[in-house]
């Protein structure tokens, strides 16, 4: 059992809310975490698409009613949207009797309907937060396991498989599904070929600039599709819109967001790469490397700290912008090699910004200094950094 980064954050937040939205992807290990959650807790678990658990809840108030001392888990919530009504009653009622924490753990595959819901709903009353796959700081940090995690990606399933090729049967299978069967549940009807050609050109695209009309016209689409299809797939959390940073210095910014593809172990299974030797050999290895990094970093992100790219048509650029709630910017550059070197763009790009901390994230284990005000850093060691501000 691989214990997840946010347990605490989980726990902590049921003694203050009486409602927990663990949101997450499919196959993340929403269900597992939730259950190991629950056991302390003599906790009641509803699996929302069984169709058993979904008759138990026929008077959802008057079950509430009867278990009342143990908290509910209740998976898969987008199956019974209408709940969210009965929970905000329920748990205003606990609110009178001093029962009022630590209510409910709810479980959703997407971002979409659940906070729509949630939110109009349960308003001061639930707290969100997000299972993302495994990162560097989940895992063995040695660098057999650092590859194997690039390479497969970190769904638990596809990251512990017995060899690579079980994991890449794996997240084929998890495309599959998704595409026949959760994206036509939480979005318009889209032909699965349409979309996995377009989920499959965004691979062969990662980290690059968003252009709409490039991919429309390779589709036969309207922009508008486009811009539908990439809403639906960063709403289900598959894709990352990383937002250009924007300031009134003068210059000639690009304004498009970069679009990734959020686990690289998808991003390589909707490109067939299936070994560690095919991904070092592959001319996507570079970009791949950079989206792992960036997702990475990401998921430590600190509360009200925010993310960016840098880019000028001049050429100045940042792979990476963080800015953190005390209004600090991190430039960090992301580099596939073994040894760390900034280049002209990255360089013009921190004196544009005035970035208070420069860092190169190198494929090495060594923190160095490479300029007066840069530093040379490996991905874990600047994600423990991030984790602990």
């Amino acid at each position: 059992m691989i214990r997840r980064r946010v347990t605490y954050e989980i726990e902590d937040a049921l003694r203050r809310q009486a409602v927990v939205a663990l949101i997450g992807p499919r196959q993340v290990g929403k269900t597992t975490l939730a259950l190991q959650i629950g056991e302390t807790r003599n906790a009641i678990y509803l699996d929302l698409e069984n169709p058993d658990d979904r008759n138990r809840l026929s008077n959802p108030a008057l079950f509430f009613e009867h278990v009342q001392d143990r908290l509910v888990i209740l998976d898969e919530i987008h199956r019974l949207p209408n709940l969210f009504d009965v929970l905000r009653g329920v748990v205003d009622k606990g609110r009178r009797i001093n029962k009022g924490k630590g209510r409910f753990l709810i479980l959703g595959s997407a971002a979409i309907d659940l906070l729509r819901q949630s939110s109009e709903t349960l308003a001061g009353r639930i707290a969100y937060i997000y299972l993302n796959p495994l990162s560097v700081l989940e895992i063995d940090p040695s660098q057999a396991a650092l590859e194997r995690l690039w390479l497969r990606g970190g769904f638990p399933d596809s990251y512990l498989a017995d060899d690579d090729q079980d994991s890449f049967s794996f997240r084929k299978d998890f495309i599959r599904t998704y595409l026949e069967r959760d994206i036509p549940m939480f979005g318009p009807r889209v032909p699965s070929t349409t979309l996995e050609r377009f989920w499959t050109m965004l691979a062969h695209l990662q980290g690059s600039i968003l252009n709409a009309s490039r991919l429309a016209r390779s589709l036969e689409v309207s922009v508008q599709s486009v811009t539908r299809y990439v809403d639906l797939l960063s709403d289900l959390l598959l894709v990352r819109r990383l937002k250009p940073y924007n300031t009134n210095m003068g210059k000639r910014l690009v304004k498009s967001p970069k679009v990734y593809i959020r686990d690289s172990g998808l991003a390589h299974a909707l490109l067939g790469i299936s070994t560690f030797p095919m991904l070092a050999g592959h001319p996507i290895v570079g970009m791949s490397w950079e989206g792992y990094v960036l997702e990475t970093l990401l998921s430590v992100l600190p509360w009200r700290s925010s993310s960016f790219f840098y880019r000028t048509a001049a050429g100045a650029e940042i792979d990476l912008v963080i800015e953190h709630g005390n209004g600090q910017l991190w430039a960090i550059e992301i580099k596939r090699s073994l040894s760390a070197k900034l280049g002209k763009g990255f360089l013009q790009a921190c004196e544009d910004l005035k970035a208070s901390r420069r860092f190169i994230v190198y494929a090495g284990k060594d923190r160095y200094p490479v300029t007066h005000d840069a530093e040379a850093i490996s991905i874990h060691e600047l994600s423990t950094m991030l984790q602990e501000i």
